[in-house]
This record gives structure tokens, sequence and C-alpha cells, in this order.
């Protein structure tokens, strides 16, 4: 179907039905074959906000004719009535597990290969069989039962006899189509895995530990908890995923010949089935596939804890039938687990480069997820006391993937007498500066910024950025190499270094070495809201520094103002004067900056705002295009200081454009609203005491307006 044949309605088939009936029926063809795009394939063919309207119409249609909405409707995926318990069901098809091979070595895989050889009556020299290779996906079993092609029933595995009715749920998971694809048998039940990928269960977490809320012990229970919800609104909050690996029962549809087969079929009616397969020959291409994914294990963007092996025939499973309650045919072989039992011996706390504290449970090794671990990460203060975890405990520690390891659990149980709770410091524990800890967020931060060793590489890049001290050339890879060398500790050593020093460096020539110390020494003159945008205080942004530089003049009566004071300032908050006086209450800091006027830092000081005359002040002013003189910033910041505020767009409200060659949109607007244009020449008189339109002439734009 190509994206044209979507937006256009076919014509009438003759049948009859209203305009109304026909506009909703291809709505929800089109949404289903667009959330397929989207879900399932990671090939969206229109713009989210394009698939938001169709949605947004499908919705309107049903509202007002409320005898057109369907089960298979895209708009029911999300609502349901919270539930007071999950109904039993009890499958067509037992849903029955498999039998784990416990040797995690590749010799699990010949030895299940000899096994199934030795149940056919194989002998040595017949041809080796062939296998279905597949991921064994670590999340919740469901089976979805479609009646002509429609979803009506997901119920768990439960007992393998009978699970819980969690269809409501099961339509929220984007992945899981409403509607198959193409001509559909009469019954299908598929059979899959509902997952959290690792990316979306880090982010989840992140959101909970960001609210102060209980994070979630690993993606498997989460994703488990989400789909037994008794509330399907939370479980639509929760970010699942599906793969389809089988099927339970079926009407109407003759079976393809192979496995394999099966999973391409069911690929083609729109499920999800995973990549990462492949068929295998005997017990070789089995221990190959063992051993790839063993490899790329960690690399992979959801949990898993082994892999499964199949006869691909499904005319040998029928053959081989089961044992017990487990086919002869399949057999999961486990990999080495990602969770293990560990004891803490010390709790240390890290400084990150931006100050962050992070509490590091120091534990006896121990080897998980591949590796051996003796690091894990506690992630903030609220989060240690949650999971109440003290020197000398026994913990659950899990290592998936990428994933930094952390501590889930605490075996209280175990717990030795005499632990004491865990306590953030109240200073750094690098530069011993003061940790402080804002109302209503989760992490402590050191304020040493511009001393602390641990956050010295971003204090001299965020110094060196062009809204700040515009050093030219000293980029991520120099700091690098300065900080790394000892050449440079604190910003004031950028000052000393000598050109002898600066080429030393590898890959640093003596033209590029000059060219940084001239960037250094055209950098020593500034302006105050560029110094203190610069030092990197927590919360003072570009305009927060205009503002304090406008109010008080002067550094030292930003240094020294109190917090009354500082309140005083326009856009100045409790919390950011907090800040600011935290910041310059540490010893550290001031010595930096004092340091740095000694090294001939300097701006231009003036008189506090209420003694400055700003004659456009009230004025709203909008730059566009190029000037022949001022850069965008240079003109900017002339506008600011003179009391006009610079806007990024035009409207009734604008003062003044001032307007450059190449300027766009941003002329021609105040063209149509009659809004004064100037040029630079304009712009020059207008800061030189031009006090409005009556006495200010209309310097328009020629060149390259439009």
């Amino acid at each position: 179907m190509s994206t044209a044949d979507l937006f256009t309605p076919e014509e009438p088939d003759g049948a009859g039905d209203p305009p109304v009936v026909e506009r909703a029926a291809w709505l929800r063809a089109v949404l289903h074959h667009h959330a397929w795009r989207y879900y399932t394939l990671d090939e969206p063919e229109i713009p989210d906000a394009e698939y938001d309207r169709l949605f947004q119409e499908l919705q309107a249609l049903e509202a007002e004719h409320p005898e057109l909405q369907t089960v298979d409707s895209p708009t029911q995926r999300v609502g349901g009535r919270i539930l007071e318990g999950l109904s039993p069901v009890t499958h067509v098809v037992p849903m029955l597990s498999i039998q784990t091979e416990t040797d995690t070595t590749a010799a699990g895989a010949a030895a299940f290969d000899s096994r199934v050889r030795r149940e056919l009556g194989l002998a040595d020299g017949d041809p080796p069989l062939e296998y279905a290779a597949e991921l064994k996906f670590d999340g919740l079993a469901i089976n979805l039962r479609y009646e002509r092609g429609v979803l009506v029933l997901a119920a768990t595995r439960g007992d393998g006899e009978t699970g819980e009715d969690v269809t409501q749920n099961i339509r929220t998971i984007g992945q899981i189509p409403l509607v198959l694809q193409g001509p559909a048998p009469e019954v299908v039940e598929v059979r899959g895995e509902v997952y959290m990928r690792r990316d979306d269960f880090e982010r989840l977490n992140e959101r909970q530990r960001e609210k102060g809320d209980k994070t979630y012990v690993n993606p498997r229970n989460t994703a488990a908890g989400a789909v037994r919800n008794l509330d399907p609104a939370v479980t639509a909050q929760r970010p699942l995923s599906f793969f389809a690996y089988g099927v339970g029962d079926i009407r109407g549809w003759d079976l393809p010949a192979t496995h394999s087969a099966l999973l391409d079929a069911l690929l083609s009616f729109g499920l999800p089935v995973c990549d990462d397969r492949c068929v295998a020959h005997g017990a070789p291409g089995l221990v190959a596939f063992h051993d790839q994914v063993s490899a790329r294990r960690d690399a992979l963007p959801f949990d898993i804890d082994g892999v499964v092996y199949k006869v691909n025939s499904l005319a040998l499973q029928r053959a081989l039938g089961f044992k017990t309650r487990e086919p002869r045919w399949a057999v999961a072989h486990k990999y080495p687990a990602q969770e293990q039992v560990t004891t803490v011996l010390a709790i240390d706390v890290q400084v990150g480069r931006t100050g962050k504290l992070t509490p590091v449970a120091k534990l006896a090794p121990v080897f998980v997820g591949g590796v051996t671990v003796t690091n894990a990460t506690l992630h903030n203060e609220d989060e240690a006391r949650r999971k109440d975890v003290r020197v000398g405990d026994t913990v659950f520690i899990r290592r998936a993937g990428d994933v930094i390891p952390e501590v889930v659990a605490v075996l209280a149980d175990r717990r030795p007498e005499g632990t004491t709770v865990f306590t953030m410091p109240a200073h750094c524990p690098v530069c011993g500066s003061a940790a402080v800890r804002e109302d209503g967020e989760v992490d402590s931060r050191c304020t040493g910024g511009l001393f602390c060793g641990a956050q010295r590489k971003q204090a001299i890049l965020h110094f060196a950025q062009r809204r700040a001290l515009d050093i030219e050339g000293l980029g991520e890879k120099l700091v690098d190499q300065l900080v790394d060398s000892g050449i440079v500790r604190t910003l004031p050593d950028l000052y000393r270094m000598g050109l002898s020093a600066l080429a030393s460096l590898d890959r640093m020539a003596d033209k590029s070495a000059q060219n940084i110390l001239f960037a250094l020494e055209h950098s020593k003159r500034t302006t105050l809201p560029r110094f203190l945008f610069g030092l990197g205080i927590r919360h003072v942004g570009e305009a927060t520094g205009k503002d304090l530089a406008s109010h008080f003049g002067t550094l030292d009566g930003i240094m020294n103002a109190s917090i009354d004071q500082l309140l005083q300032v326009s856009d100045v908050g409790p919390v950011v004067a907090k800040s600011i006086r935290t910041f310059f209450d540490q010893p550290h800091n001031r010595e930096v900056v004092e340091q740095l006027r000694a090294c001939g830092v300097t701006w231009e000081e003036g008189e506090p705002a209420a003694q400055v005359p700003k004659p456009l002040a009230g004025r709203t002013v909008v730059l566009t295009g190029t000037l022949p003189t001022l850069s965008r910033d240079q003109a900017k910041d002339l506008l600011e200081a003179s009391g006009a505020k610079v806007s990024g767009s035009v409207s009734k409200k604008t003062h003044y454009v001032v307007a450059g060659s190449e300027a766009g949109s941003k002329l021609d607007k105040a063209r149509e609203l009659g809004v004064p244009v100037l040029d630079e020449a304009g712009l020059m008189a207008l800061l030189a005491g031009g006090s409005g339109p009556s006495d200010m002439p209309n310097r328009e734009v020629t060149d390259g307006g439009s």
C-alpha cells in the first residue's frame, strides 16, 4: 500500500454503506497499517502529528456515532474499567514449559542434539537434523487469540492449563496488532513474550527516582507486574514490547512444514518476530548459535536468559511428542545468571563531572552477567535509604548488558548486628566543599565547581564555551590532554600556560599552540554577564547572569549580596538566590575568581541598575539577518544593556525589528504588522538615545530583505 493510497479513501464499493461508516472503516485500516509500520517495522511512513490527526478524527466519529466503535478499533487500545480481579482463562491448547539444559556451556547444545537423535533412532552416519534456534526472552509468556483476524482475548500462561484474562492491558502494547494483516485464519492463537527493553526500563526508573518514588527491581518483574495490573491506564504508562514465537489453537489454517516458516508466517500477519534466529544444522550449528549469542548478549537491547532450540520440522515434532509436560523436540539452553548474591563491604561516594554525588556499594567480588563485579550504584541517598542498604548487608545485585551494576534488594534476615543507615556526607569527598541538596531534588551536589578535581574538565569546557569566555580552540580533546597531563588543575592555570607546555602535548604544533595562547589572551577582555555565566554557578544561565550584572553593576556587589538582596533581582527566586550565595560562600570558589582577576581577566563594571539610565526599558526588539559589523550576540548584548527585551519572534507587541542582509520571514512579518524596521545604523542611533517611532527614522532594509 503506497502512502498516496492511504490518504485517498476508496470509492464506495456499491454495498450501500453510509459515507460515515466507510470513513470509519478506512480510518481503522489506515491507523492499523501505520501502527504496524511504527511499532513492528520501526519504519514510519507519516509524521506522528498526521497519525494523531487521523486518530482524533476516528475518536470524534465514534463519539458522535457510538455504533461505529468496534472491538478492533485503534481507539480501544487504551482505556477500559479498573478490574476488581483478573478472570481465569482455560487454554484450549495447554501452554507447557520446555526442558532446561543445566549445562550452560556449549556442550549443552550437543547433549540436546544427541537426545533428539536417539529418540528418532538416527545412526551416527545419518544426516544432521535441522533446528530452529531462537532467543529465550526474559519476560512474561502470553497467549493472544485472534478470531477472523481480530484480537479477542489475551491470557497469561498461569499454570499452563489456566491463565488470567489480561486483554485490556495487552491492548495497550503498540507492537501487538489488534487486527492481523492479510487473509487470516478462522482462529489462530499466537504465543509470545511481553518484555521491557533495557533502555525503557532505565528511563522508567530514572523517572521514578526524579519523583522520589520506588524504583523497579528488573525489567522482567516490571513487565509482568504491568501486564497483570488491574488498571489498564497504569499499564499504558509502562513501555512494554512483544515478540511472537509460536502458536496454540489453530482453525482454518494449514500450518507450514517448519517452525522457521511458521515464524515467517506470523511476521507476515503483522506480528513482531525477533530477527535473532536461524536454522541450524546439527550440534555444530547449535553450538555456533549459542556462542554467537553469548558474545552479543550484553549488546542486545533486552534481557535474555538463554537460547531455545526446536526441531524445525513440525512433522518430526509430532513424532517426538512430549515427556510428562515437556516437549522432547525443544530445550532452553541457559546462560550464567545476571543476578547474584554478595556482601556490601563499604559505601563510597563518587563525584561526577557535574558535581553530582552518587553512593556506590563496594562489594565482595562476584561473577555476574559474564564479568566479575566489585561495585554497584545506589543512585542517590533516597534510593539507598529506601532499599536500606548498609555496610555488612547481604544483597542481590544485577548486571544486564551495558547497564551499570546496581543493588536491587537486601536480604534483611542476613543483616549482622550493629549496622547503620547510610547518610550522604555534608561535604564533597574530593574537594571538601559543601554538598547541598536543593528542595525538590533527589541528588546532592558538590558546590566547589571551580576547584573540585572531579569537575575540573567540565568546569573548563563550560568556562571556554562561546557564550561564556569564548576561548576558540579549547575543545574537549585538548581539555582532556591539559588536565590529564597536569598542566591545568584550575581555571587560572589556563592563563599561566606557556608555549613550551602546550607544544609538548601530543599532536600540538607550535602554530596551533600559538593560536590557543592568542585565544586565551583575547578572552581576558570579556563582560561581567559572560564571566558570571562562565563560572558555572548552578541555575545561573545567560539571562540570569545579565540580570545580576545589570542589577548590581559589579562582581563584588554580587559576591557579597545577601539572599534578600539577590531576591530583588528580576527573575531570581529563592532557589537561584540560595545557589548563588552557596557558591560564593565557598572559599575555594572565591580564590579561583580572585586568581582569574590577577591573571588579567577584566570587564567593564558599572553602577547598579537603579543608577543607570535604561533608554530602551520596556521595549521589545527582534534581530534578524546578518548585520555589517555587529554579531548577533553583540547586538543582543547592547540592546539588553539598554534595557530592551530581545525576542525571537515578531508580534504586535514588538517595538522594532533590526534587520541585516538575508533577513527572512521575520522581516516579512514586521512589514505585514507595520513594525518599524531598522538597519545597523538605525540600531546604533536608537541606542544613542532614540526613544520611539516619533523621533526615530524608519531605516528600512532593501538588500536581501526577502
